[in-house]
């Protein structure tokens, strides 16, 4: 099935407003939980690096 012209397409068959609307929120969905995965893994992160300076400096202090 071939489509006559870009406005055709873009109005899918009178389901437009229903299709894109959906599909925008998904994008806005799925870019907020990329956001929160990174904000989440950079805090994660932060906190092994203080874990890892931590222990060197116990290590080197030579506590157990």
């Amino acid at each position: 099935m071939a489509v006559g012209s870009l406005a055709e397409f873009f109005h899918m068959g009178g389901y437009a407003l229903y299709v894109w609307p959906s599909f925008g929120l998904t994008a806005a969905v799925l870019a907020g939980l990329l956001a929160v995965s990174l904000r989440g893994l950079r805090a994660r992160e932060a906190t092994l690096a203080a874990l890892l300076t931590e222990s060197r400096e116990g290590e080197a202090s030579g506590e157990a």
